[in-house]
Order: C-alpha cells, then sequence, then structure tokens
C-alpha cells in the first residue's frame, strides 16, 4: 500500500446534514483531517482564522486563483470559497487522510486535478423531511423554503457523479456507514454503494410536500 494518505470529498444538499456528520466523522479519526477553506468573506463572530477558514482578501485570492493554487473554488453570493492544492498534497504525502466538505461543483473540479479521490454524497431521507429540516428555524416564508427545495434538488440531480452515497436518515447509522467506508477506502477494498434509485426518484420529483 502506498504511503500517501486517501482523499474523501463529501457533498450534500443543504438539510442533509452533511456537516454534522464530516466533524463527528473527523472528531473520531485521528488519522483524518478536515480541510480549512480559504474564503474572501469577512469572518463571523465567534470564527478563527485558520481554523474555521483563511480569511482572505479578494485581490490575494484572486492572485491565488491565477497562479493556480486550488483544487477547487467557487464564487458563492458575492464571495469566493477554495480548497489550496498544495497544503492539501502536502498532508496526504505525510500520510494522513483529507475529508473536504464542498458542493458537486468543487467536486467535479477536485476530480479533474485528483481523480483518485474518494466522493461521497449524503441524502435525506425523503422530500418530506428535507424540508422539515429547511424549514426548522420558523422565521422562513413559505416561498424562501420553497426556494430552498428547489436549490437542494438541483443538487440531488448530481448524486450520480458520486462514488457512494449515504443516506442520513439516522444519524448514528449514517455516521457508523461513512466510517465504514472510509476504513474500506484505505484498506484499497472499497465496497460497491447502494445507489437508492427509489429514493432518489422521490427526492426529484417535481411537485413539494404540503
Amino acid at each position: 500500500m502506498s504511503s500517501s494518505g486517501e482523499l474523501f470529498v463529501v457533498a450534500a444538499p443543504s438539510g442533509a446534514g452533511k456537516t454534522s456528520l464530516v466533524n463527528a466523522l473527523v472528531e473520531g479519526d485521528e488519522q483524518l483531517l478536515l480541510s480549512v477553506s480559504y474564503t474572501t468573506r469577512p469572518a463571523r463572530p465567534g470564527e478563527v482564522d485558520g481554523v474555521h477558514y483563511h480569511f482572505t482578501p479578494p485581490e490575494a485570492f484572486a492572485g491565488m486563483v491565477e497562479n493556480g493554487e486550488f483544487l477547487e473554488w467557487a464564487n458563492v453570493f458575492g464571495n469566493c470559497y477554495g480548497t489550496h492544492e498544495g497544503t492539501t498534497r502536502a498532508v496526504l504525502d505525510s500520510g494522513r487522510d483529507v475529508i473536504l466538505e464542498i458542493d458537486w461543483q468543487g467536486a467535479r473540479q477536485v476530480r479533474e486535478r485528483f481523480p483518485g479521490c474518494h466522493g461521497i454524497f449524503i441524502l435525506p431521507p425523503s422530500l418530506e423531511a428535507l424540508q422539515d429540516r429547511l424549514g426548522r428555524r420558523g422565521q422562513d416564508s413559505a416561498e424562501v423554503i420553497a426556494g430552498r427545495m428547489e436549490k437542494a434538488r438541483a443538487e440531488i440531480s448530481h448524486c450520480d457523479e458520486f462514488e457512494f452515497v449515504v443516506v442520513n436518515d439516522d444519524f448514528d447509522t449514517a455516521l457508523d456507514e461513512l466510517r465504514t467506508l472510509v476504513a474500506a477506502c484505505r484498506a484499497g477494498r472499497a465496497p460497491a454503494s447502494d445507489r437508492h434509485p427509489e429514493l432518489l426518484a422521490s427526492l426529484l420529483r417535481t411537485d413539494l410536500p404540503a
């Protein structure tokens, strides 16, 4: 086996619980390091530079893009986010594994630069559960929630671009499945993944639940 670490890319629609699962996965695995993205957006209260993000002036970020320093990057609502390629490869070369928590567009860029990565897509258990999770704050209008559902559906439509699919119905079960996938990929025995075709079809239906 190679001494180089494995690169994992995890994506999901908003409301699927991706961040909570990734944080729990990393917390329980000393071999796995969560990549810290670069961003041009200002730090929010409580955020620490180098821990939550590398907060970077727009001019500096643009220079990094021009120099080809990112494995992937995107402009999201006027703020840029990116994964530094040199830092990622240095960690992998040290023998540790890296996990990227990004969207499907970023994952597509990573596959182009790093075809040996392992892509994992997190799905919610149903359209109704997704809508409930997106509306839990109770402060958004039905129109706002409907817009989020439409965006989530667009993200889910790219699920087939990923090697593995995990359904976050029960959190502990989904976390155990992620741990199993990571262990199998490390051992070079990545299992066949259930593509959940019926669930995927139901999540992509055009009528929203009442």
